[in-house]
């Protein structure tokens, strides 16, 4: 699943961007086997400057093989499996949330060079280890943000363990490289494991079959210590802790958005339409709401074959193979209403994603969300924050849907403009028997369709009012959580 939002189509840079984001989704995707089922595609100005692209990957597996990113056991091995490290990629997280200006074009630079051959050799590689040689296993992590440093802190931090690393054996397909650029480096394909001691060489000729790198750079230690060594010279000794659990807090100024404050004290906006036919034709032509088959169908939405659903409607669905169910899934966000109002509109963005889970005759389970701000170090930006995780929190609680995973992009911004703060929830649901699924479709002529729910003066933030004014204004009508929940079984 992904979600993005760009800028206005008539801009021609901006088609670009969306053009090569697509290729790159679509490639990527079908290249691993990954069939992408559905999202979401929203076009406004904010964004011409800072795009935002969220991508959620959904997998199954059976609890037996279920692994940890933990690293613990003295003497056990840390070993690195998957492509070499090289340059790219280095800052890609502090990159990731960085704020811009039109004159330095040069900062966008640390991106990761990816290969999706060689992730899929590692993917099938992690499978078979996991799945026929867990008991060789303490735990595993990819190499994500900020690369070695973090997988393996955050490993050896879950295990309450010490680590040694020696950075010289880390495969590097560059020459002279740092410590620094070793350990920061986000180059792709790359997964960390801790194995157990003995079984070093077991692994080592499960990688080398998927011709892939597999080097034991380190081992767990007694202690709580993390060291790294480079060229025979320890570069680094300090407590795990201090880069996992012992972080900095620090108060922050927040202040309520001025246009807030202003908006309230005007009358509600309601549109003023003289032909109805017209203003509909002209809201089906918006390309927010107008159809994306012209970009949907870059993708594989069919490999492998367990789609039920694939994009286009309410949510995607894909077939639990050997059972009867299926698992259903959406991204929602829309940066409008938590602009309005933070703390209504993340509960919007819940009880939407709710809404298109139920839509498909599934229960919602879970979410996992992507948190794509402004600057958090302008008092109304982290306002917007606080107080759009409020209103997630408080959704995800009525609704009994924990929120399992997620991520935070901060600084977006470009010449001291922010883009709309856009959390992203992506949901998943069951489906529990795939006899009951739900199509979002007309099916046949005579079949009666009923509205359910009330139908107030709700147009703040909305498409229309963009489309009839150039602007979004107004104040968000609160939720009844509690009513929503009662309704939705």
């Amino acid at each position: 699943m992904d979600s993005l939002h760009f800028g206005e189509l008539d801009d021609a840079h901006t088609r670009w961007l969306l053009n090569e984001t697509v290729a790159g989704i679509g490639g990527y995707g079908n290249c691993m086997g990954i069939p992408t089922i559905g999202g979401e595609l929203t076009f406004d100005d904010i964004y011409k400057g800072n795009p935002v692209m969220n991508a959620m990957s959904v997998g199954l597996l059976d609890i037996k093989d279920m692994q940890k990113g933990l690293a613990q056991g003295e003497g056990n091995a840390v070993m690195y499996v998957g492509a070499k490290t090289g340059r790219d990629g280095i800052h890609g997280a502090t990159f990731a949330s960085h704020s811009f200006d039109s004159e330095h074009e040069s900062q966008r630079s640390a991106v990761q060079v990816g290969d999706p051959f060689m992730e899929k050799l590692l993917l099938e590689a992690c499978m078979e280890l996991t799945q026929k040689h867990a008991d060789w296993l303490v735990g595993i992590q990819d190499m994500g943000a900020a690369g070695i440093v973090s997988s393996s802190s955050e490993m050896a931090s879950e295990g309450k363990s010490g680590m040694e690393l020696n950075l010289d054996l880390v495969p590097q397909r560059e020459s002279g490289m740092s410590a620094y650029e070793i350990m920061l480096s986000e180059s792709q394909e790359r997964m960390l494991l801790c194995v157990k001691k003995g079984h070093e060489e077991d692994v080592k000729k499960i990688f080398d079959f998927y011709e892939l790198d597999a080097v034991v750079i380190g081992r767990i230690t007694n202690g709580h210590n993390y060291i790294l060594r480079r060229h025979g010279e320890v570069v680094c000794d300090i407590p795990v802790t201090s880069l996992t659990e012992d972080v900095l807090e620090e108060s922050s100024e927040e202040k309520q958005p001025q246009h807030m404050i202003d908006d309230a004290a005007k009358p509600a906006w309601e549109p003023e339409i003289t032909d109805l036919a017209k203003t509909h034709k002209q809201m089906l032509a918006q390309p927010t709401i107008a159809s994306k088959e012209m970009f949907t169908q870059t993708y594989d939405s069919m490999v492998r074959t367990s789609t039920v659903v694939g994009p286009g409607e309410d949510s995607g669905v894909l077939r639990v193979r050997g059972t009867h169910k299926g698992i259903a899934m959406t991204t929602d966000g829309n940066g409008r209403f938590i602009y309005l109002d933070p703390e209504i509109g993340g509960k919007r963005a819940v009880v939407e994603a709710a809404g298109n889970i139920i839509a498909s005759g599934a229960e919602p389970l879970a979410i996992t969300d992507c948190l794509n701000f402004g600057n958090p170090n302008e008092p109304e930006v982290f306002w917007e924050l606080r107080h759009s995780v409020m209103g997630i929190a408080k959704a995800c609680e009525v609704l009994e849907t924990p929120v399992v995973s997620g991520n935070v992009s901060l600084y977006n911004e470009t010449d001291d403009k922010s883009i709309y703060p856009t959390p992203m929830v992506g949901m998943v649901g069951l489906v529990k028997n795939l006899d009951h699924l739900v199509r979002d479709s007309l099916q046949e002529e005579g079949d009666d369709l009923y509205l359910v729910g009330q139908t107030g003066a709700d147009y703040a933030g909305s498409e229309l009012q963009k489309m009839l004014t150039g602007e979004i204004s107004g104040s968000l009508n609160d939720l009844d959580l509690d009513h929503i929940n009662a309704n939705f079984p």
